[in-house]
């Protein structure tokens, strides 16, 4: 199989994803050269995306969405990359169209990185928080972006109170984070972008067996750390909305479907009918984005028309509490 990105795979089949080029931190004491502060920074996302979704679920939990603005690209990523057009489909990829970026006027996300870095070479990216003061990127990675959102930008924020990341169990937040990094979120496309047989096997595996460890760590409490809902929690959400939906066919991880997982899919429920989070999904921009996009994994582009999903019904997880 063809590489989706060739310059994120090893020559015996692995992905192998790309850093993230962008590192630079928004502070509220004046130590950086970015001063937190309200309608400066305005955050470029995919719907589609589960790195992005976690910092739009971010902004909309802090009540940040008066002083952050956010701009949607189109689901569809052709060869020019994200586009800045109309989501709904109704312009197809190659078709000329009025920018929806409203900051700068874009039409693909690279026009950002390139007036950030003329030299940048690599793979264009979302989310993406960008600095209208000095029309440049400040940062490309969600790690730091959720990070920012919950503390620097927290005197601007309506919900202060919301800490999405405990000092009291710091150490084994930052622990279970890394583990969810790197058998669910990163496991799926690891397996998903594999081009040889071992390497998608391996990662699958490690993919189901972390599931079976959080199926069983959810047998006895509500949430990841017992009754309160830390960034974990939305970190391993943005994988699991999507899981069914998309990584089970598209990308091969098809043992069990999270629905197979009785404390696993009442987590889920749980936490899509948590205020506001149901909103910040969008199963269309998920499925169009990967069965369109991805060419390589499939070549003719058709989108399914299921799975049949009912995430608003009662879950009876709250029994766990």
């Amino acid at each position: 199989m063809t590489a989706q990105f060739p310059t994120e795979q090893t020559d015996s089949g692995e992905f192998q994803r790309q850093e993230d080029a962008f590192r630079e931190w928004i502070s509220n004491d004046g130590s950086t050269a970015y001063l937190a502060a309200a309608d400066r920074y305005h955050l470029y996302v995919s719907l589609a995306c589960p790195w992005a979704s976690r910092t739009i679920i971010f902004r909309k939990l802090k009540g940040l969405e008066q002083v952050i603005g956010m701009t949607i690209v189109d689901p569809i990523r052709d060869e020019p990359g994200w586009a800045f057009r109309d989501p709904s489909g109704k312009i197809p990829p190659g078709a000329p169209f009025e920018s929806t970026d409203p900051v700068n006027g874009f039409k693909f996300l690279s026009e950002a990185y390139k007036t950030t870095d003329p030299d940048f070479d690599e793979r264009v990216t979302v989310p993406v928080l960008w600095d209208k003061k000095t029309k440049r990127i400040v940062n490309n990675c969600e790690d730091d972006i959720c990070g920012m959102f919950n503390d620097v930008f927290n005197d601007f924020a309506r919900n202060k109170d919301l800490n999405l990341f405990p000092k009291d169990i710091e150490a084994e937040h930052a622990k279970l984070s890394g583990f969810l990094y790197d058998n669910i979120n990163n496991g799926v496309y690891r397996a998903g972008f594999a081009t040889r047989q071992r390497p998608y096997e391996i990662a699958c595996r490690r993919l189901f067996e972390a599931l079976d460890q959080l199926e069983e760590r959810l047998s006895k409490s509500r949430y990841l750390f017992r009754d309160r809902i830390v960034e974990a929690d939305w970190r391993l959400f943005c994988t699991l909305i999507r899981f069914d939906v998309v990584y089970h066919g598209h990308f091969k991880c098809n043992l069990r479907r999270i629905v197979d997982y009785p404390n696993l899919q009442g987590y889920l429920m749980d936490l899509y009918q948590q205020p506001g989070i149901a909103n910040t999904v969008n199963f269309d921009h998920i499925k169009r984005h990967y069965y369109m996009t991805h060419t390589q994994i499939n070549p003719t582009r058709i989108v399914p028309i299921g799975p049949v999903l009912d995430l608003g019904k009662p879950h009876n997880h709250e029994r766990l509490s």
